[in-house]
């Protein structure tokens, strides 16, 4: 059975705006042109205004919309991904395993992880033509460097590295064995 979604309430916001101001419920309702009753259900949250009722008491309070709507979809669902339902991406020999996924809404503040594995010998392909962003990355297992531009960066586990992606950039494994990276990037490039 579903359950109703609880409704987003103004009210407090209004009422403890209305009354650092020393408006009075009359005042209020003359400048927005509705009756004191409607402002005072309004504010008790036992009525949902219209949108441009609303908009008529944000302006009489000189209050912006983007703070009456604060805090809306403020939780969002916590996601988690299991370590076997990583989504991958094979682009010859490196393997992306997807550790966190872009939220749709999250405009400019979009952020993709994953997990690089190189074996050795192997190099990242995507950033060798550089793209907008910023990356963030740390070797967790075996040694790497990271070309980028005409400088190279060796990189041993533990090591950490960012640098803005519009450059060309290309994770070379150095060593014997397998490196293992965490990388961030924003926005999001490979599983977006």
């Amino acid at each position: 059975m579903a359950h109703k979604k609880e409704p987003f309430r103004f009210g407090e916001k209004l009422r403890t705006v209305r009354e650092k101001k020393g408006y009075t419920l009359k005042v209020v309702a003359n400048a927005a042109g509705v009756s004191e009753s409607l402002v005072s259900q309004i504010e008790r949250n036992r009525v949902s205004p219209a949108i441009d009722t609303l908009i008529a008491l944000a302006d009489a309070l000189d209050i912006d919309l983007e703070f009456l709507f604060e805090g809306y979809r403020r939780e969002r669902p916590v996601r988690v991904i299991r370590s076997d339902e990583r989504r991958q991406v094979h682009e010859n020999e490196a393997l992306y395993e997807e550790i966190v996924r872009p939220v749709e809404g999250d405009g400019v503040h979009a952020v993709e992880s994953y997990y690089i594995t190189l074996p050795p010998g192997g190099e990242t392909k995507r950033g060798s033509y550089g793209h907008l962003g910023r990356e963030f990355g740390i070797i967790t297992e075996g040694k790497a460097t990271l070309h980028y531009e005409t400088k190279e960066f060796p990189l041993e586990a533990g090591d950490s590295i960012s640098f803005s992606a519009t450059a060309p950039h290309v994770l070379v494994n150095t060593g014997s064995g397998i490196v293992k990276a965490l990388w961030v990037v924003t926005p999001p490039q490979r599983f977006s």
